[in-house]
């Protein structure tokens, strides 16, 4: 009998304490939070033709950043996608740019060359930029709109909002 009664009481005081810590943490569908907003780290660094890429220089314009090494098969899947992207909404006003994450320069020009890439070609020599971004995969492409807030990271260019960051100029 006081077994029977230890086992109640104990399942009464995990059912009653059990359910306080849930109702502690409970969504509040009306509450006033403001969503978050994550700011893109600026960055400088050189394109393959050694000039300086500043994404500063940019704001007030979407940019679209694609995140790449020229050993990836995702990466060079999105070449044509890219390329007929930055054909279509660079004339809107979309600036598209391609970092290539710690390969020699060499290698990404003639890479660059070789697939006719038209959008700027950026090197992220010492992993720098990417280190900043969070990339741990890629192809890694990142839309961010004109105020330099991201607005969509993704692996691939068909899944970047494009219209709706070049409405809201």
């Amino acid at each position: 009998m006081q077994k029977k009664i230890s086992i109640i009481i104990t399942l009464a005081l995990v059912l009653f304490f059990g359910g306080k810590t849930v109702s502690w943490s409970q969504y509040i569908p009306n509450a006033p939070f403001k969503p978050k907003v994550l700011a893109a780290p600026d960055f400088s660094i050189k394109d393959t033709e050694g000039k300086i890429f500043s994404l500063s220089a940019h704001r007030g314009k979407p940019v679209l950043i694609f995140f790449g090494t020229t050993w990836c098969p995702g990466c060079r899947a999105e070449i044509p996608v890219y390329k007929k992207v930055h054909e279509t909404y660079s004339p809107r006003g979309l600036v598209v740019i391609y970092i290539d994450i710690m390969e020699p320069a060499k290698k990404v020009a003639r890479f660059a060359q070789t697939n006719s890439i038209t959008y700027r070609v950026l090197l992220d020599e010492n992993g720098e930029v990417s280190r900043a971004y969070n990339v741990v995969g890629v192809p890694m492409i990142i839309l961010l709109d004109k105020d330099g807030i991201v607005t969509k990271i993704g692996h691939s260019s068909s899944e970047m909002p494009l219209e709706k960051v070049l409405t809201d100029q």
